[in-house]
């Protein structure tokens, strides 16, 4: 049974991501992301200037009247939510931020009647959820995020997406929520990028990013329970990631905005390729 505050918090998220969906990402989200390619939709008579590279001369023939083919997008999609629940991702109000972007993006394909798929991960797959559509499977994706209780504290998005290569064959939309914290995926997130539409939705406390010069830390590892000692008195430190290459697929979210803000720009970018 679902409890009354996770019901609660499930209607929460719907209600703020309708909006944002309706009144933001409706257009953005369908120019963003093409579909699988041109499908066959209906014949009609040809017009001066219609591409003679479509004429159906068969029918052509029957009628003694030049016929041509029409075509419309293949327009469904298939996204997939790799979602990072290792215990960094309990810093701050990160969870409940990883939720209502899975929820966003997830209504989004939903309002165009594309499929949405979800896997949960911390060191290892901890929950996969295939693509379908329809707003039930969209809350049940919300819920999944929302009351998930992972059995390990660690990341290891490598392992996660040679999984996730494994297991889906058709090329898809995939967004990785996650904070990025993470070492030796570089590899992995090549080769995703190359079968798939890769997206990563880097979710991060600004101070993840840069600690300010002037004193000694100590850090307490959320995953490992390591301490670490950083002696920054000279100079502010940046915490560096490895995704370079990918700059124009990254949406950057802080844990202290908005977080329509930089997926409204994302999208937009992506709608006037």
């Amino acid at each position: 049974m679902v409890s009354r505050e996770m019901i609660k918090k499930i209607r929460q998220i719907e209600i703020k991501s309708n909006k944002i969906v309706e009144e933001i990402f409706s257009g953005e989200y369908r120019s963003g992301f093409k579909g699988k390619g041109m499908e066959f939709d209906d014949i009609r008579q040809y017009y001066h200037g219609d591409d003679v590279r479509n004429i159906d001369w068969n029918v052509t023939a029957r009628h003694n009247k030049a016929y041509v083919k029409q075509f419309c997008e293949e327009r469904e999609l298939n996204m997939f939510l790799i979602i990072d629940m290792s215990k960094s991702s309990d810093f701050g109000n990160k969870k409940e931020l990883i939720a209502s972007i899975g929820a966003t993006l997830a209504l989004s394909a939903s309002k165009n009647n594309d499929r949405v798929g979800m896997i949960l991960f911390t060191n290892e797959v901890e929950k996969f959820i295939p693509s379908k559509n329809g707003r039930k499977h969209v809350l049940s994706i919300i819920e999944n995020i929302l009351d998930f209780k992972p059995k390990n504290k660690g990341t290891n998005l490598g392992r996660t997406l040679q999984y996730f290569n494994r297991i889906e064959k058709k090329r898809s939309v995939v967004f990785v929520i996650s904070d990025f914290l993470d070492e030796g995926y570089a590899k992995d997130l090549k080769i995703t990028s190359g079968r798939h539409d890769l997206v990563m939705v880097r979710v991060i406390d600004r101070t993840e990013e840069l600690i300010p010069a002037g004193a000694i830390f100590t850090f307490e590892d959320l995953e490992t329970g390591e301490i670490i000692a950083l002696d920054n008195l000279k100079k502010e430190y940046k915490l560096d990631n490895n995704f370079k290459m990918y700059r124009k697929n990254i949406i950057n979210i802080y844990t202290d905005e908005d977080y329509y803000k930089p997926l409204k720009q994302f999208f937009r970018r992506r709608g006037n390729r």
